[in-house]
């Protein structure tokens, strides 16, 4: 892919493009499978190490350094009412919290979304890495949000993103520390007659990382004990 161009869908596009062309559409030959294959290809991500993962990733998101995408089967056991296995040959996924609801731009659920971590090492007592992941399935019908309807899981198939734990948003978004910002700031004031009135500006971005990060520390809703209520 020429530089400077990502693969960064929003959650809706990778839920209602992404997930339901492959759902949907059986034939895997087919000109459109064959371009979205490019991007997100299917695998077992289970049976591989995270570090190990990007290799594997759409030819067009290989040299991607923040995050990749996979397209999941559903495990046989899965598909008898078991529990999926996540554990890998010296580790396992573990989920956090519970799984949420995303919604489309026209506040309408289209999916759930469950967030897990890896970690090293045998269960209870691994060691957790910055290694993430996000796993989207998708509603077989958008629904609004009246808690009267009740959307059927398509389970067939998921959708994963990997990606390694960050504090930032982007790596082009990355600034430095705060007092390094002063610095750089007061070193202008002297060198320059200018009063520089965008250094005390907040930048937009940071509002966004800052509402970002408030709901990540919002609990997330027990999605098996309210599957009814949806």
């Amino acid at each position: 892919m020429t530089p400077g161009f990502r693969f960064y869908p929003t959650e809706e596009e990778l839920i209602t493009f992404y997930l339901k062309h492959k759902l949907q559409d059986t034939n895997d030959t087919s000109d459109m499978m064959q371009n979205i294959s490019r991007v997100i290809p299917q695998l077992h991500v289970y049976d591989f190490y995270p570090w190990d993962l990007p290799q594997y990733a759409g030819e067009l998101c290989r040299g991607d350094p923040e995050q990749w995408f996979f397209f999941i089967s559903r495990q046989e056991r899965e598909a008898r009412g078991g529990r999926p296995s996540r554990r890998t040959s010296s580790g396992y996924w573990k989920a956090t919290g519970s799984p949420s609801v995303v919604y489309s731009s026209t506040n309408r659920s289209i999916g759930i979304k469950r967030s897990m971590v890896f970690y090293n090492g045998k269960a209870p007592s691994g060691k957790k890495t910055k290694w993430k992941m996000n796993e989207y399935k998708a509603f077989q019908q958008e629904c609004s949000s009246n808690p009267n309807t009740t959307p059927k899981l398509m389970q067939e198939v998921s959708l994963c993103r990997i990606y390694i734990k960050s504090n930032c948003l982007r790596a082009f978004d990355r600034r430095p520390p705060a007092h390094q910002t002063l610095q750089n700031n007061d070193h202008r004031a002297t060198t320059s007659t200018h009063f520089d009135h965008q250094s005390m500006i907040t930048s937009p971005f940071d509002q966004t990382r800052a509402s970002l990060k408030e709901i990540e520390d919002q609990p997330l809703w027990e999605w098996e004990e309210n599957r009814n209520w949806l």
